[in-house]
């Protein structure tokens, strides 16, 4: 039983990010309700302190030991202990709190995370990679110390408010949306030609980079698929996928009867951070309003798995299980950094993601040692392809790389 304060105690890992930008925009416009005791950031030390002092933290933590200096001398004089570098950031999760959101991005952020529902305590879980990477372990971590775990993302988030886990055997699919992102209308010549400025130009939602070339190449609909899976205990061939370009649709969830019930808003991450916050109850939040007569029609499409091959290679990743799913996301950041720093294309991102699905057979993963194990060899196999230029073609990569390693 999840009890809580009042006001909230919270704490956010990942601060200076957008979703931990917006929490706190929202935890600052009701400081009756809320009071921040920990932040994480990863190197941002000037935002961090500038968010601390601002909140009146308890506790600030920079995960680049590298800016300790900056966050240290930012905070002398205020009070507010700091820290730097994984144990900081560890230190961050284990503060006392009645709610965590656990919103850093990518596989650095498992570690952290796992320490919040450790805890016992509402964890809300912006970090798509905790769930794809180790699933199995966050759910059974959360039963055993009687944490509640609060999906973030708006698709999750929009299942969840409308999922009635008390008549389960009721539920026939859940329904994903996504944007289709800002190449949805083009061929994949075309989006051979795209720039890193204009993958992360997406029509609706404003995010890190990362997750805006994820949305580019949809795989960020790939990984929350398999979010999916483990949040709702749904089976894949019970998880659905449909492009919605207007983003206002943010997920459905289909009965037995033939009712299928859909949770609606203005595209702005405010709107299931603030369900989160409030949870149970709601809050009021400075979100836009949604006019459908404005919006006057709402259109929907079946993703091109031809063009976006990354539904497919999650699909595939999530039915071999084991490593899988932590070799596509490792490969798929490697490959995204990649493109970020203009030294692959846009389409060789799936190109590298499948050579190294192909090359690393799944194996059994049991706890944080074997993901970090698995995430560590996608990696080297990934940066391999990428750095000998062995991303155009998958199988062509994956012989090259057999002889050479023989």
């Amino acid at each position: 039983m999840v009890t809580v304060s009042s006001p909230r105690r919270v704490s956010v890992l990942g601060s200076t990010g957008s979703v931990g930008c917006s929490t706190l925009d929202l935890v600052e416009r009701h400081p009756e309700r809320f009071r921040v005791v920990a932040l994480a950031a990863g190197s941002n030390a000037a935002s961090l302190a500038e968010q601390a002092i601002r909140t009146r933290a308890e506790f600030a933590a920079v995960a680049d030991p590298t800016s300790w200096p900056a966050l240290k001398a930012a905070l002398a004089g205020t009070g507010i202990e700091a820290a730097a570098g994984a144990d900081a950031v560890d230190e961050a999760a284990r503060r006392d709190t009645d709610w965590t959101m656990a919103a850093i991005v990518g596989a650095a952020g498992l570690a952290p995370t796992l320490t919040a529902v450790r805890q016992g305590r509402v964890v809300a879980l912006a970090n798509k990679e905790a769930l794809v990477c180790a699933g199995a372990l966050f759910a059974a971590e959360a039963r055993a110390a009687g944490a509640t775990i609060l999906p973030v993302d708006s698709e999750h988030n929009a299942i969840f408010q409308v999922f009635e886990t008390e008549r389960r055997a009721a539920i026939e699919k859940i329904i994903l949306t996504a944007s289709g992102g800002p190449f949805r209308t083009l061929s994949s010549a075309a989006m051979a030609a795209k720039t890193p400025e204009e993958a992360v130009a997406h029509p609706n939602w404003s995010m890190g980079l990362k997750i805006s070339i994820d949305s580019a190449t949809m795989m960020n609909k790939g990984l929350e698929l398999i979010e999916a899976h483990h949040l709702f205990a749904m089976p894949e061939d019970r998880i659905d996928i449909l492009v919605h370009p207007q983003s206002v649709v943010h997920s459905l969830v289909a009965y037995v009867d033939g009712s299928v019930l859909a949770q609606l808003g203005s595209p702005d991450m405010r709107i299931p951070i603030a369900y989160a916050l409030a949870w149970p109850d709601r809050m009021m939040a400075p979100t836009p309003r949604l006019d459908l007569a404005a919006l006057s029609q709402l259109t929907f499409e079946a993703p091109d798995p031809i063009r976006f091959p990354a539904l497919r290679l999650a699909r595939d990743a999530l039915r071999a299980g084991g490593s899988a799913p932590v070799v596509l996301n490792a490969a798929n950041e490697e490959a995204v950094t990649a493109f970020a720093d203009r030294r692959i294309g846009f389409t060789e991102i799936a190109s590298v993601v499948e050579a190294v699905l192909e090359m690393l057979p799944p194996s059994g993963v049991h706890d944080l040692q074997g993901v970090a194990a698995a995430d560590h060899a996608a990696r080297v196999t990934a940066t391999g392809l990428i750095d000998r230029g062995l991303t155009g073609n998958v199988r062509a990569a994956r012989v090259a790389s057999a002889g050479a390693a023989d």
